[in-house]
């Protein structure tokens, strides 16, 4: 009897560890092979020619157990023909969403070749689309990393891991921040100076990230961040009922807005975009956000006075903004400007126009803005994969990812006290404070209507930023400020004089 107990046991025991086995391998082959495709190039940048290679692929980032849980999709543009080229610059870009792939940035501003648009905000159509090459692009100074956050592009979760285990200001954070080690580790680049370039969402993940990677002990200090399109206080910017600061930082862009389609009802009494962004600022700043303040105490008076320079600012109905309780979201005025013409303006960019099935709903039926561009981007990226840098892969690059936005979680930290609007701002001053180096460069577009450039100056006037270390500039577009070509043309030379002061 004993025998048979002991053969039936063994049996067992080797059932459950060839299962076990079994599972392992179907885990191991789960997990795809690393792919790596290196190019080399030559181009004209700034008015110098130079040699580079592109490295374009995957790599794979382990768990503490040494396990793979993540694939980083990136592309690393390297200058081949510099000596000490560890001492170069080295800038890690992303953009935001959350969910967004880089090639934004990437095909619009910093890579070697670009996709040109209309510099007007006419719609682009369909293919074929306008992609030449970019003698803007910083390649004669620096080096770039694009990356794809995990759930965009080709990035993706590995074995065991899910995309949840990513999506969210921290982990977000945590993950990219341990890729950048990695990277300047398999490359040699420790001793380089370090940049982070966010645009968007890209711009609080690169605060969070200051946070993984400058504090505590092994921290990788930073040269500097790169803030496009700024959104580090969603305070600012979350038009959440009893939250009146937002009604305050949009109105200049409001006002920016209604001056560019000539809805300013006497605009020839100022001379200037930036004389009438600056006297609406002032109005936002004081006689608006006290009337806000106040609530059912502010007088009849003050009140008249308001509606009536909203009015004047935005060339917004009396009547509407009265009935509005003097608070217009931004939705509401991208639909109410044009509403008599039946246009609607763009959000990313309110210099875009579109038409809507429904004329008197309060929202759009989509971004003009997005819908004039997003084809030409997707087309242009695949185009450059497959023809320039041999990336040829039958799975999808998602631009854009849905399923990670509506999975984010907002949450910073885990107990109940992290709860409330997300604000990366502190991180950035206090990486400002323990390194006497780090610097700060904000890129604002005055039609914007995402991330208004009036509440990126309130995030940068809080939380002991040293505005000596700031630099902010501004520009007549919107968003994707690098769309309008002189806007373009401005950016990178301040981006250079940032990097080279």
């Amino acid at each position: 009897m004993k025998k048979i107990i002991l053969i039936l046991t063994t049996t067992l025991f080797l059932t459950l560890n060839a299962d076990a086995k079994e599972e392992s391998d179907k885990e191991i082959k789960q997990i795809p092979e690393a792919q790596m495709s290196v190019t080399e190039h030559k181009g004209k940048f700034n008015g110098t020619s130079i040699k580079y290679k592109v490295s374009a692929g995957d790599s794979h980032l382990l768990d503490a157990k040494g396990k793979p849980k993540a694939n980083i999709f990136h592309i690393a543009y390297t200058r081949t023909d510099v000596k000490n080229s560890e001492s170069r610059p080295l800038l890690f870009v992303f953009n935001g969403g959350p969910g967004s792939s880089s090639v934004w940035m990437h095909m619009g501003l910093f890579g070697p070749k670009r996709v040109v648009l209309p510099s007007d905000a006419e719609q682009v159509g369909a293919a074929p689309f306008n992609l030449k090459d970019n003698p803007l692009s910083l390649l004669d100074i620096a080096d770039m990393v694009f990356i794809d956050p995990v759930g965009t592009g080709f990035s993706t979760p590995l074995g065991e891991y899910e995309g949840k285990a990513f999506w969210g200001v921290k982990q977000d954070a945590e993950i990219l921040a341990e890729f950048v080690r990695v990277y300047i580790t398999e490359n040699n680049r420790w001793n380089s100076p370090k940049y982070l370039a966010g645009e968007s969402y890209g711009t609080t993940r690169a605060g969070a990230m200051v946070k993984e990677l400058q504090e505590g002990w092994g921290s990788i200090d930073l040269n500097g961040i790169l803030l496009i399109s700024s959104i580090i206080d969603f305070q600012t910017g979350d038009f959440t009922e009893g939250n009146d600061l937002p009604y305050v930082t949009f109105l200049p862009t409001y006002a920016a807005t209604a001056w560019y389609h000539n809805k300013v009802p006497n605009k020839s009494n100022w001379n200037s975009l930036q004389e009438f962004v600056a006297e609406t600022r002032d109005f936002a700043l004081n006689e608006y956000a006290t009337v806000l303040l106040k609530g059912a105490l502010a007088k009849p008076a003050e009140i008249d006075n308001v509606v009536n320079k909203l009015h004047a600012y935005t060339g917004l109905k009396k009547q509407y903004i009265t009935q509005s309780k003097l608070r217009i979201n931004e939705f509401l005025f991208m639909k109410e400007l044009m509403r008599d013409e039946g246009k609607v303006v763009g959000r990313l960019d309110s210099r875009y126009l579109g038409e809507d099935a429904n004329i008197v709903v309060d929202q759009f039926e989509a971004d003009p803005a997005s819908y004039a561009i997003d084809g030409a981007y997707t087309a242009a990226i695949q185009h450059y994969f497959a023809n320039d840098i041999n990336v040829k892969r039958s799975e999808p690059y998602h631009v854009l990812s849905g399923e990670v936005f509506v999975n984010w979680n907002w949450l910073y930290g885990n107990s109940a006290r992290s709860q409330g609007f997300i604000n990366v701002t502190p991180f950035i001053s206090k990486g400002m404070r323990q390194n006497k180096d780090f610097r700060v460069f904000v890129a604002n577009g005055y039609y914007d209507l995402a991330t208004p450039f009036f509440a990126t100056e309130h995030s940068m006037n809080h939380h002991g930023i040293d505005l000596n270390r700031v630099t902010m500039k501004y520009y007549e577009a919107g968003h994707m400020m690098y769309i309008h070509e002189p806007s373009l043309k401005t950016l990178v030379n301040d981006i250079r004089a940032f990097i080279l002061p």
